[in-house]
């Protein structure tokens, strides 16, 4: 029986989705301020730094691993490695375990299953390579929006710590599934009716030659691009890390302009449109990467991410001058579409200037790009907060009573205005880069 290749892109599907769960991190940092009173703004960012810096460092093994044994069996390992992370962190009674259990081991495990469903469709699909990266990658994006009510859920029923537990189960169960239907397809296969490119195009810097890790390091293109990714990963992370802190800063200081307390009532509202700002983020991450990627194929590769990151700059510069919700959702989409189409178009820029052959070796060094940007930008929004004080708001304990409770507020510019200086002169980069020869 002939084996249908869109099989592999559901498999990539499911799996991403459970991974893309990573981005809904600042849902857990209210929770997790509220059990461990004594940690810091800069101790509730690292968890999310070091989650993304082992995730893209297991990227460079995992992917020279699942080019040797296939990706079925990376992608279960993965699975395992991300279960006994999100077990220990929910068995953590200190920062060091939480960090281990949740960064280190959950971070070896994402990177160990996102690597094979990227590597399996650019060899599938190398006549609809921008597509297909941007759907394989799209799930990633989703996964905020199918785990954020459910996260939500599990905090308010079971607890912060025992909610890690239970979403590690279920990206186990999902990851393992959607594994089973990777595969690699037979050496030099063809889609029906469609024709190799014999040159470069157009549109696209298509290099015939596959280079090895060693030999793509050694070229100009690889350090351009790497350094691009780079720029584009921190600008998204910064805010998609810091979604609901950013939104509660602003709004915080908007509520106590006419009141000396955050009301309960008030503080709710706060929580409930920090949440949907954190789904409609990864609405568009997740639609970014399917339509980037599908521009990308019609407008080539270079032009696209140009665009791309001029919108972010914007955007970024945007959302450091809201003002009020629908300026700051606007800034926040408009980053999280952004966001999506870097990690749906370095895949196949990789493959473009690199070839197929090498393809998850050569991505998994590219990636590192996200996890050096991973480190910076959750880091530098809190580091660079500008007016930072302590607001009082409402809230309940646990046995129902009203209380009083102190809230970290800050403003976000400093960190938001770098970012967007930063995604423009990427364009600029992108503009200057060559041919790979």
């Amino acid at each position: 029986m002939k084996f249908n290749r869109w099989f592999v892109v559901l498999g990539a599907l499911l799996i991403q989705i459970s991974l893309g769960a990573i981005y809904i991190y600042s849902i857990f940092k209210p929770g997790l301020k509220s059990h461990f009173p004594d940690w810091s703004a800069t101790d509730l960012a690292l968890p999310s730094q070091i989650v993304l810096a082992f995730f893209a460092l297991s990227m460079i093994f995992s992917g020279k691993i699942q080019d040797k044994i296939g990706p079925r069996k990376t992608a279960t390992v993965g699975a395992i490695f991300l279960l006994v992370g999100m077990y220990v962190a929910a068995k953590a009674h200190t920062l060091a375990q939480f960090v281990f259990g949740f960064g280190v081991f959950g971070g070896v495990g994402i990177g160990a299953a996102y690597v094979c469903p990227i590597a399996a469709c650019v060899k599938w699909f190398p006549d609809k390579r921008g597509l297909v990266t941007g759907l394989a990658v799209a799930g990633f994006g989703a996964g905020g929006l199918f785990f954020t009510p459910l996260a939500n859920y599990f905090i308010e029923t079971l607890g912060i710590m025992a909610t890690f537990f239970y979403l590690g189960l279920i990206y186990f169960c999902a990851i393992v599934i959607g594994a089973q239907l990777l595969k690699i397809p037979p050496a030099g296969f063809c889609p029906a009716g469609w024709t190799p490119p014999s040159m470069q195009t157009n549109l696209f810097k298509i290099n015939r030659i596959d280079y090895s890790t060693k030999e793509m390091i050694k070229t100009k293109q690889f350090w351009l691009l790497w350094f691009t990714y780079f720029i584009g990963c921190a600008a998204g992370l910064l805010v998609i890390m810091n979604i609901t802190n950013i939104w509660q800063s602003l709004a915080a200081v908007d509520i106590l302009k006419a009141a000396d307390i955050i009301s309960r009532t008030s503080f709710g509202d706060i929580l409930k449109a920090g949440a949907e700002a954190v789904m409609a983020v990864a609405v568009f991450n997740s639609l970014g990467r399917i339509v980037w990627g599908k521009i990308s194929d019609n407008l080539g590769r270079e032009k696209t991410l140009m665009i791309v990151f001029s919108f972010c700059g914007a955007a970024m510069i945007l959302l450091g001058a809201a003002v009020n919700y629908s300026v700051f959702i606007l800034g926040a989409i408009t980053v999280g579409c952004c966001f999506g189409g870097f990690l749906a178009l370095y895949p196949a820029m990789t493959a473009d200037h690199f070839g197929t052959k090498f393809v998850g070796e050569n991505y998994g060094l590219m990636f590192t790009a996200y996890g050096a940007g991973g480190l910076l930008g959750p880091w530098l929004a809190p580091k660079l907060l500008n007016n930072l004080k302590t607001v009082p708001y409402e809230t309940i304990d646990a046995t129902g009573k009203t209380i009083a409770k102190l809230l970290e507020t800050g403003g976000y510019s400093n960190s938001l205005f770098l970012a967007g200086a930063l995604c423009l002169l990427a364009a600029f980069l992108i503009s200057r880069l060559k041919p790979t020869k």
